[in-house]
């Protein structure tokens, strides 16, 4: 079968490889030309744009989130005006059930098949061609698409007719994923903070009533305090818990579960956002409760303190420091006036923590100065000092 494969992410890369292995034609397109290039050599064919990866019967997409499908799909050029008629797209990204009812009309529109593929599985599955692939669409589509799957996966679960129900089933499941991960943490920081060697309790869990894969491996990584090299995001984890929200809220059902979580990952660890997701949230409720981060030292050399007083007299006191990279992504909002002979500048930040409403208190009494020093070295610091009423009446 002729396949065009757009994504060579840490699980596009395996998946596309595995396809060719199966004897498909495939020709890869990825924004970054260099991923493309590394499976040229395995014997794919390298589109130069996304339109001449969309001249085969399928179309395979596996990118990181709504905005980057979008702009493959929907954009001058891209792939709903290249794809010839009667061909298929195979999304196997973990995208809002918006999007997916969205694409499912155009393409209806257009003449071509869609089908929603999202898989369960890390990317060393996805080398091993053992991933769980959740697919919906036409019975006849799916039916054409299923040797595709089996080059892919260890087993594909039909969904339904709808594309976005296997949208949302990923999106559901992500969330249990994200669960686990925030009562993991919280466990091991008990654990931990009463001495209890976490090695020794991890073998106690997964040997008696926590068995299930997540357990086993999000528990090792926490329990070691490893940073794996092909690891999810936390950032791309958040956006997955926005996206269940999302969904959530569409049919009124409450996930007061699923809000604590995305709240707790939204806290402002902003180094954590780049960070897979088990160190990410192993660092969240370890920090919040008082142990002593274990964060590779590159994390705590970015972000060192955060308040733990809401009232304006702590938090000036506190003694926040952030690199300025940190501290303009790190939810912050500032103004700020520079001088150029003594190299200082000052700002006024005001901290734009969760979007929950327990926290809205809280975000109207953080507020304090910040001062920024370049030291010799280059590297540039900030700390919290007390605020100019002044100045914060002028800027606000």
């Amino acid at each position: 079968m002729d396949v065009g494969f757009i994504g060579l992410g840490h699980m596009g890369a395996p998946m596309a490889l595995n396809l060719m292995k199966a004897g498909h034609r495939v020709t890869v397109y990825n924004r970054t030309r260099g991923k493309a290039e590394a499976l040229a050599r395995e014997g794919a064919q390298v589109a130069d744009r996304v339109a001449d990866a969309c001249r085969g019967d399928v179309l395979i997409t596996m990118l990181s989130d709504d905005t980057a499908v979008e702009d493959v799909v929907f954009s001058d050029g891209g792939a709903l005006d290249a794809l010839r008629r009667n061909a298929i797209h195979i999304s196997m990204s973990t995208i809002s059930v918006a999007l997916s009812d969205r694409l499912a009309e155009a393409h209806g529109k257009a003449g071509h098949g869609y089908v929603a593929a999202p898989v369960f599985g890390r990317p060393g599955a996805a080398v091993a061609a053992k991933l769980f692939i959740i697919a919906a669409g036409a019975d006849a589509t799916l039916a054409h698409c299923q040797p595709l799957f089996d080059a892919m996966g260890q087993q594909t679960f039909v969904i339904g007719a709808r594309p976005s129900e296997a949208n949302l089933v990923k999106l559901s499941g992500n969330f249990l994923i994200a669960s686990v991960l925030e009562s993991l943490g919280e466990a091991f920081a008990l654990v931990r903070k009463s001495g209890i060697d976490p090695h020794r309790y991890l073998n106690i869990l997964t040997s008696t009533l926590f068995s299930a894969p997540a357990y086993r491996t999000y528990g090792a990584i926490i329990a070691e305090g490893r940073i794996p090299a092909d690891g999810f995001k936390m950032s791309l984890g958040l956006k997955d818990m926005r996206l269940a929200l999302a969904a959530a809220d569409a049919r009124t059902v409450p996930m007061p579960v699923a809000s604590l979580v995305r709240d707790h990952s939204s806290r402002p660890l902003p180094k954590a956002m780049e960070m897979p997701t088990g160190q990410g949230w192993r660092g969240v409720p370890r920090e919040g409760r008082g142990c002593k981060r274990t964060m590779s030292e590159s994390a705590t050399s970015q972000c060192e303190t955060l308040p733990r007083s809401p009232s304006r007299r702590h938090t000036a006191k506190s003694g926040l420091v952030l690199t300025e990279s940190v501290f303009k992504r790190s939810g912050y909002r500032f103004a700020c006036r520079k001088r150029d002979k003594t190299k200082t500048w000052s700002a006024i930040a005001i901290l734009r923590s969760a979007s929950s409403r327990q926290h809205t208190c809280a975000v109207r009494t953080r507020t304090c100065a910040v001062r920024s020093r370049v030291s010799k070295d280059g590297r540039e610091s900030m700390r919290c000092v007390h605020p100019s009423r002044r100045l914060l009446r002028k800027l606000l």
